[in-house]
């Protein structure tokens, strides 16, 4: 299956299975409700994830079938999670779990233990943090759909059709996601984003990928990892407990502070696509020492947009 039929088809499929997610949440009460820490009037659908799912599903089965493993177990964790709210050590021992079955499936430059010493805590570590992200309307799937484009243009064959599906998967379902959003990821959408990014982070670090691919490709996911880093920063800081939520997250202080929630989310997939660019073109025109500088620098901007916005705070609740 060539690249643009992949994408067509990816995206075709997103359009149909998201509607058809949202009667199946809503008819089994797979919703997100108003809440302390919601942003929300009323109750939206989860099962987002799964129209993404069967959009990436396309690319994956004709790149390599075995990689619906951690996939099809990150959603089916996510969603379960939704539905039954799994207590914080199930949930890690089950993400643990993923990121064995991604080193298992993914061919890798390290082997063995180093591989899972490697892979699986970025993998949880991913996971989490596009959770962290999924906190406004179009925020966490914009800046994955972002991300997915930088690894289509950074990876080939098989890696470039997982990361075009899941592209175009997310642009459809961002069609109902935009705001006022009528579908939300949930967890299981979120873990799947997360473990799909580890995907393409291990296509990337696969036998024969350049050193300068793998480590520009490590500035793709820099923002997810980031939103996690703030909020363990933040929560330690505040004495709090760090699977506790809070409404403290960079997002959530641009909206405390007067920017309309849909700005804020495009703010968020500007600064994604500035670190996909600045990634892409030092992977293909620069150095190892190049593409390790331009983490570095994507890293401090980071952390530097986030003490602008008093994301490192330990309060709790955003500041206004």
């Amino acid at each position: 299956m060539t690249t643009p039929v992949t994408a067509l088809v990816s995206l075709a499929a997103a359009l149909v299975a998201t509607p058809l997610a949202m009667v199946v949440a809503r008819r089994y009460g797979v919703l997100d409700r108003p809440g302390a820490l919601k942003s929300q009037a009323e109750a939206v659908p989860y099962l987002g994830g799964v129209g993404v799912f069967i959009a990436l599903a396309v690319g994956v089965l004709a790149a390599r079938p075995s990689l619906l493993i951690p996939l099809a177990g990150a959603l089916a964790l996510g969603v379960a999670d939704d539905r039954f709210d799994i207590p914080a050590p199930a949930r890690l021992a089950g993400e643990v779990v993923i990121g064995v079955a991604v080193v298992v499936t993914c061919p890798l430059h390290l082997a063995g233990w180093a591989g899972v010493m490697l892979v699986v805590p970025v993998t949880v570590l991913l996971i989490n943090g596009v959770n962290l992200l999924d906190g406004l309307d179009l925020l966490a799937g914009g800046v994955v759909a972002v991300a997915a484009v930088g690894f289509a243009l950074l990876l080939h064959g098989g890696g470039r059709q997982v990361a075009v599906a899941l592209a175009a998967g997310l642009v459809g379902f961002l069609v109902f996601n935009r705001p006022p959003a009528r579908i939300y990821l949930g967890d299981g959408g979120a873990y799947l984003m997360g473990t799909s990014l580890a995907v393409l982070l291990a296509g990337a670090w696969a036998p024969g990928t350049a050193l300068t691919t793998g480590a520009a490709a490590l500035a793709l996911v820099a923002v997810p990892a980031a939103e996690v880093a703030f909020a363990v920063l933040r929560r330690l800081r505040g004495r709090r407990a760090l699977m506790a939520g809070d409404r403290g997250h960079p997002y959530d202080q641009l909206v405390a502070r007067g920017w309309p929630p849909l700005l804020s989310s495009l703010a968020y997939v500007a600064v994604q696509t500035v670190v996909t660019v600045a990634a892409v073109l030092v992977a293909r025109h620069s150095s190892l020492p190049a593409a390790v500088t331009v983490d570095v620098l994507c890293a401090g901007i980071l952390v530097g947009l986030a003490a602008a916005t008093g994301a490192l705070s330990p309060d709790q609740e955003a500041r206004t």
